[in-house]
């Protein structure tokens, strides 16, 4: 009779417990997420008011997803993993904190960086059928705001030029303070030239290159950031007298970011305005002023991206030739030969590329124009197709000439 009263009070007490576990196990069912924030060394992002870019877009929505439902542990387990290894950091904790209406609650991830890291990062790998191969490889040791990197690179694209030597920079974060960075940039090249450019520029061109260039940098308000420095450039011809000149400049830069979102929609708009003022009274031997602007849309949709990038720029009085704007590379006027539109390039430079993207596939249409003050203007245009997965791009790109097809072949591993 002992047993059966014990086994009676057993079988009537397993819901009690059944129930109470239940409920512990299942407290994410009573609590809506309100907001959550994500803060790391010196900065915070309210997902609910801000539109700030510390965070990738692809981790941001799946986030921003979960504000509006109920309480998922897995999923912010999930979400702490993957932004540990966006950001590389030490740890990523996350916390419920009791939300401002009843039943509703905050979560709050905490982003504790490696106080000391070393990386290795190629910014650039590609080829390019009518300049070769160019790349760059660089080496960063962080130790909490102060990064210091070394870097080599060849690069026969962007510039007239090829430039191949040592980069070296070290950079400040947080300069007293989250909105100032500082840079401190040496670096050293060794040049080689087109035979037409060289023969065309004379005694212009040189083949050694120098630059000190320390910039600071302001985060005037969230979307916009200026940045002012100077840049000592010497230049060196191998010749019998070893002739050295100085291009000292002004530099001072303007970018505008800013994003929009809704359920279906991405919308980025980018400007940006760079200035470089060779000066006398900086004992520079060229008097210049270099301007340059960018405009850039890009509309995400789902696995559709429309990107349309406009540019321009001016220069007056006499530059270096480094200076002197190239279309016909693997970004402007792709498919058409930098040394054929102008060896020497030009002081006046217009350029759109309209890109469409769906998945993996790519389509591009790019027209521009370069040219010297008082010349005329001649447009030119080209078409290509491409596959692109992350920074690794695979394209051939058409310049449509007068009755001719001369396809160029691209490659390239951007970050």
């Amino acid at each position: 009779m002992k047993y059966l009263w014990i086994g009676c009070l057993l079988v009537a007490g397993c819901p009690i417990f059944a129930g109470t576990q239940d409920s512990e196990f299942n407290v994410n069912t009573r609590y809506t997420v309100e907001n959550i924030l994500v803060a790391g060394s010196g900065w915070t992002t309210d997902l609910v008011a801000s539109h700030d870019d510390h965070i990738s877009f692809g981790i941001r929505r799946d986030l921003v997803a979960l504000i509006g439902q109920k309480l998922n542990p897995a999923a912010l387990d999930d979400l702490a993993r993957r932004l540990r290894k966006e950001f590389r950091a030490r740890t990523v904790d996350h916390h419920v904190m009791r939300g401002k209406t009843p039943d509703t609650v905050q979560v709050v991830f905490d982003i504790k960086l490696r106080p000391a890291r070393f990386d290795v990062s190629v910014p650039k790998f590609a080829y390019n059928s009518n300049q070769g191969w160019n790349g760059a490889g660089e080496a960063t040791a962080t130790l909490n705001h102060n990064s210091f990197t070394a870097g080599l690179v060849s690069d026969g694209d962007e510039l007239l030029e090829r430039y191949t030597g040592v980069e070296a920079r070290y950079e400040n974060s947080h300069l007293g303070s989250d909105n100032v960075r500082f840079k401190f940039e040496f670096d050293t090249f060794h040049d080689l030239w087109n035979p037409q450019t060289a023969a065309d520029a004379g005694a212009a061109i040189y083949r050694t290159r120098e630059n000190f260039e320390p910039v600071l940098t302001l985060a005037v308000a969230r979307p916009l950031t200026v940045s002012f420095g100077m840049s000592f450039e010497r230049m060196q011809d191998e010749g019998p007298a070893a002739r050295v000149e100085a291009a000292n400049a002004f530099i001072a830069s303007a970018r505008f970011h800013r994003r929009l979102e809704d359920d279906d929609n991405l919308q980025d708009f980018d400007a940006v305005y760079d200035l470089r003022s060779g000066m006398r009274t900086l004992a520079s031997d060229y008097g210049y002023s270099r301007h340059r602007f960018e405009f850039r849309y890009t509309w995400t949709r789902g696995k559709q991206v429309v990107i349309d990038d406009a540019m321009g720029g001016i220069i007056t009085g006499d530059a270096p030739l480094y200076e002197r704007f190239a279309l016909g590379n693997s970004s402007t006027l792709r498919g058409w030969n930098k040394y054929e539109l102008d060896p020497l390039g030009g002081n006046r430079m217009l350029n759109n590329s309209v890109e469409y993207r769906y998945g993996a596939f790519q389509a591009f249409f790019d027209t521009g124009a370069i040219w010297d003050g008082g010349q005329a203007v001649v447009a030119r245009n080209s078409v290509g197709v491409g596959l692109r997965e992350g920074p690794f791009s695979v394209a051939v790109a058409f310049p449509l000439k007068d009755g001719r097809t001369d396809p160029v072949f691209m490659v390239s591993m951007n970050y």
